[in-house]
C-alpha cells in the first residue's frame, strides 16, 4: 500500500512549484510541521490532521479569481486518484473550506479537533516573524503600499471586503494578524501564538519609531 503522505507531499511540491513565496511548499511544510506538533497534545486523526495541512492551500482562492471552489476540487480529485476512503476525503475539504480567516465574521459551517489543529498551525504562520515576512511579500506581490496613516484598519470587514481589500500592508496587520491570537483553538496553539504576537507588537513599535524618524 502506497504511502499517502508520502505520495501527498511530492504531489503538492510539484504543484505549488513557481507559487508566490508565502503560499508555496515552504508554507506548507511548516504548516504540516505545526500541526503535527500541536497534535501531540490533542486527541485527533493524525492521517486527517497531515492531509488537512499538507492540502489546505493546494488551490488557494486568492491566486484563482476568488474562485473558492478550486482548492477542494483539487484536493478532491488527487484523494480520489489515490483511492483514500471518502470519510477520510470528506473531513478532508471540510477542513479545507472551513481553515481561512475571510475577514473574521466567516461562520464556520464545520468543526472539528483535526480542523483546529490545523487551523492552529497556519494562523500561527501568519504570526511572528514569519508572518512578518509573509505579509509583505504578499503585500509586494500585489503592490499594495507598505503603509499609509490615512488609511484606518476597518475591523468589521465582510467576507467578501476582505477578500477584495487593497489596504497597505501595516494596515492588514490590525485586520487580521493581530486578532489570530485570541482566536486559537487548542492550548498548545494559543501558547506558541503568545510569544509571535509579541514579537509583532515589538516590530510595529519599531516601525512607527522609525516612521517617524525618532529612532
Amino acid at each position: 500500500m502506497e504511502d499517502i503522505i508520502a505520495v501527498t507531499i511530492a504531489y503538492v511540491k510539484e504543484q505549488l512549484k513557481g507559487a508566490e513565496g508565502g503560499h508555496d511548499w515552504f508554507h506548507i511544510e511548516r504548516v504540516w510541521k505545526s500541526a503535527l506538533h500541536i497534535a501531540k497534545a490533542e486527541d485527533c486523526d493524525l492521517t486527517v490532521v497531515q492531509l488537512g495541512a499538507l492540502l489546505h492551500d493546494i488551490a488557494d482562492s486568492k491566486f484563482h479569481a476568488g474562485d473558492e471552489t478550486v482548492g477542494p476540487r483539487t484536493a478532491r480529485n488527487f484523494l480520489e486518484s489515490h483511492n483514500v476512503d471518502e470519510s477520510v476525503i470528506t473531513h478532508v475539504i471540510a477542513i479545507i473550506e472551513n481553515i481561512s480567516f475571510k475577514g473574521g465574521n466567516f461562520q464556520k459551517t464545520f468543526s472539528s479537533k483535526e480542523l483546529e489543529v490545523v487551523q492552529d498551525a497556519d494562523r500561527l504562520d501568519a504570526l511572528g516573524a514569519i508572518g512578518i515576512a509573509r505579509a509583505f511579500n504578499y503585500g509586494g506581490f500585489k503592490n499594495r503600499a507598505l503603509y499609509d496613516p490615512r488609511i484606518k484598519p476597518n475591523l468589521n470587514l465582510s467576507k467578501e471586503e476582505y477578500k477584495n481589500s487593497t489596504s497597505p500592508t501595516i494596515t492588514h496587520f490590525y485586520e487580521k494578524l493581530l486578532l489570530l491570537k485570541d482566536r486559537m483553538n487548542t492550548e498548545t496553539g494559543k501558547r506558541m501564538a503568545e510569544e509571535r504576537h509579541r514579537y509583532m507588537e515589538g516590530f510595529l513599535a519599531q516601525f512607527y519609531s522609525e516612521w517617524e524618524g525618532t529612532k
